[in-house]
């Protein structure tokens, strides 16, 4: 009874086909030439409306056919969502929902990253499935106990700017300011600002990726850890920061918060890393994932990276699971984390004893003028969504049209119609 097609002009309604499409009701919000995927909102609201559809009385007899335009971006974003409730709930395999949508020689434009000018990696409509896939196998994804609101509502920057990408484990969100107030565009969040929705979700850990822009006092003395883990914006990690990265995590006894400047490419990387090590997830399956989640995640060079990455994480995670299981019960985590650390020759002498002394806080500005593109990329979603809330100056220009446009036409009829009427009436009463 469902049906997906690619239709140049829209189809005519028809008593045993109902026809709908979300192309202009579902968008993504583009930082640069990024499309898609879309959001893990937008993946429910349109498994929502497709349940919805097919258990309607009203359309028991009807094929249900959601088309979409000649907009290549569309097309992708279309079969993308079609696909995604073929795998969470009909059961399809990604390779099923794939074959089913490339039908003929339909071809679908693959996703590119949040970065400015030329992209070399992309990710493909069978990256999303294999990721949703196997989040719905690891516990990722169920919609069963997803909060619609909350996500919708905290993944906005005025609002904050997280995302759970493992929920329950790891949240990716834009860094926090020694202040709360908007300037140049986009909304600066204090540490107060995070501290009662973290103590709410079990969050315990905060792992900080760019410069100091804050006192990490503010989070400790609120009884979190906090570990400083720096790397230039845009750029990769180092091996060692990768390994004290992933040793905090597995030492976490709750949930860990994650950022740098705009939470999207350093924050996006680290995590990407802890998925594919403990997870064994393919970079573009991570990549993808992590994108659903929290949109323009790993930019540039750091999609590479983790292609590279790739085995080495893999192996890193087997040695683990196998150490793990050879523990004895009750036995403490910490002392497995020691064993892990011949596993390679990286030293990070000097790493874990820099959160001893908190110096003043500075900026991230080791680019030109100070901007970096962790600034660029939170003014754009800060400016975008604040258009969207906006109220459309369209609207209060149509209601007082109409309002006007009533008012002329019931003086019309009350001054010339209605005294004619009463005139002819009385013309006939006397007939």
């Amino acid at each position: 009874r469902l049906c997906f097609a690619i239709l140049y002009s829209r189809p005519k309604s028809a008593s045993n086909v109902h026809y709908f499409s979300i192309d202009n009701e579902l968008e993504y919000e583009n930082f640069y030439a990024d499309f898609g995927p879309l959001n893990l909102a937008m993946v429910y609201r349109y498994c929502c409306k497709i349940n919805k559809k097919l258990k309607s009385i009203t359309m028991l007899r009807k094929k249900i056919v959601h088309f979409t335009g000649s907009d290549q971006r569309k097309q992708a974003n279309a079969a993308f969502l079609v696909g995604c409730y073929m795998v969470i709930y009909l059961g399809r395999t990604p390779e099923e929902a794939y074959r089913i949508l490339i039908f003929g020689e339909t071809s679908y434009i693959p996703f590119r990253d949040a970065a400015y000018g030329s992209c070399n990696f992309y990710i493909t409509l069978l990256d999303c499935f294999h990721a949703v896939k196997k989040a719905m196998q690891y516990g990722f994804l169920n919609f069963n106990s997803f909060n619609l609101d909350e996500y919708e509502h905290y993944e906005k920057a005025e609002n904050g700017d997280l995302n759970w990408i493992i929920p329950d484990r790891f949240i990716a969100f834009c860094g926090p300011h020694s202040r709360a107030r908007l300037e140049s565009g986009y909304h600066q969040h204090s540490p107060e600002t995070y501290i009662q929705y973290f103590k709410n979700h079990n969050v315990t850990t905060i792992i900080r990726l760019n410069k100091r822009m804050y006192d990490a006092k503010r989070f400790t003395d609120a009884g979190f850890d906090h570990h400083d883990l720096f790397f230039a914006d845009g750029s990769t990690p180092t091996d060692a920061i990768v390994k004290e990265f992933l040793d905090i995590c597995e030492n976490a006894e709750g949930a860990i918060a994650v950022h740098c400047k705009a939470g999207l490419g350093r924050t996006g990387t680290l995590i990407a890393c802890y998925i594919m090590k403990h997870y064994r997830m393919t970079a573009a399956e991570t990549i993808a994932w992590v994108r659903i989640c929290r949109p323009g995640s790993v930019i540039g060079p750091q999609q590479q990276f983790l292609v590279m990455k790739q085995t080495n994480l893999w192996l890193e995670g087997d040695y683990f699971r196998q150490k793990l299981k050879g523990q004895e019960n009750g036995q403490h985590r910490a002392a497995f984390s020691k064993l892990l650390s011949g596993v390679d020759d990286v030293s990070i002498n000097g790493v874990e004893n820099q959160d001893q002394q908190e110096p003043e806080p500075y900026s991230d500005d080791d680019e030109i003028n100070g901007v970096t593109q962790g600034d660029r990329l939170r003014a754009l979603k800060s400016r975008r969504q604040s258009k969207t809330n906006a109220i459309p100056l369209t609207c209060p220009l149509a209601v007082l049209t109409s309002a006007l446009c009533s008012v002329v036409i019931w003086w019309i009829v009350c001054d010339y119609i209605l005294p004619i009427l009463l005139f002819c009436l009385d013309g006939f009463r006397t007939q």
